[in-house]
């Protein structure tokens, strides 16, 4: 299992690698008519507006980049990532050469607005579940290569990750358990695994029914996924849970919205993934000025 220094570094070199490949795709071999119409040298000042009520995020992926194209380039940063922002409010200024804020624009705001418009709708869903124990979970369902962006930004919205990926969470999906012969199986080639490679990690496996959940439980997973259970299914399954074994951590998910959060979470599951925080993002509105000074 990666130790938290190494998941650290892993984040920090993929979140530089996305920025950079963001910004090549956009500039390739230079901004033809920023070079056409500006004067190297201009300086200038430019701002970024919200253009919509909502909770901010990505100021400090902006930030980089800025930094990315111009490292003389000054930011600075009018408010918090993860504040709730009402039309019209500043959230961030920089300061340097026109030339490098005009290439810079569009990756910054592309970057703000996907995060920002998956923070503002995860903070729905957490408000929605405020009066229960509940917690928002997101999933991989993602945008390929802004994994680390999508997944932050469900966090400044108040949301929790459940797994970065493949290598940090046992997950034990419907396809393992039929692969493995049984979720008992299953669950125990999971542990037998894990001991072999000296590896603490917790085991969740996903159930389709109360039958499969309460076989599960016998096998002594972490966390249980009830999948695609109805609300009565959902509270019998919790009640049934509780008792035989009060420890156990208990994601309720499948066809998860704003209509129904609320009457999921209040079932007593522990967590609720929603896949549409991040497959289904709609930008929050931001738009970018430039002055010359």
């Amino acid at each position: 299992m990666m130790k938290e220094r190494d998941f650290c570094d892993f984040f920090t070199m993929c979140k530089a690698r996305a920025i950079m490949q963001a910004l090549e795709e956009d500039m390739y071999d230079g901004d033809v008519t920023t070079q056409a119409m500006i004067e190297p040298d201009q300086a200038g000042k430019s701002v970024i507006r919200a253009k919509a009520e909502g909770v901010v995020a990505g100021i400090a992926v902006a930030k980089q980049v800025f930094e990315g194209i111009d490292q003389s380039v000054q930011v600075k940063r009018l408010v918090c990532d993860g504040a709730k922002i009402l039309e019209g409010d500043i959230v961030l200024e920089a300061h340097g050469k026109v030339s490098s804020l005009l290439v810079a624009e569009r990756t910054a705001l592309n970057f703000m607005q996907r995060m920002s418009g998956i923070a503002t709708r995860t903070r729905m869903y957490v408000d929605s579940v405020s009066h229960t124990g509940a917690k928002i979970l997101d999933t991989r369902k993602t945008a390929p290569g802004l994994r680390y962006f999508d997944k932050e930004a469900v966090k400044l919205g108040g949301g929790q990750n459940h797994r970065f990926g493949l290598f940090d969470l046992v997950l034990i999906k419907d396809n393992h358990i039929d692969a493995a012969g049984g979720v008992v199986r299953a669950i125990e080639r999971a542990r037998s695994f894990l001991s072999k490679k000296g590896t603490a990690m917790k085991i969740e496996v996903e159930v389709r029914s109360i039958g499969e959940m309460q076989e599960a439980i016998s096998g002594g997973p972490d966390i249980i996924l009830l999948d695609n259970f109805s609300l009565d299914e959902l509270a019998a399954a919790v009640v049934w849970a509780r008792k035989q074994a009060p420890a156990l951590h208990l994601e309720a998910s499948g066809n998860v919205g704003l209509h129904n959060v609320a009457e999921i979470a209040e079932t007593g599951v522990d967590y609720v993934s929603v896949g549409e925080l991040t497959h289904s993002v709609t930008a929050l509105d931001m738009s970018m000025s430039i002055s010359p000074v």
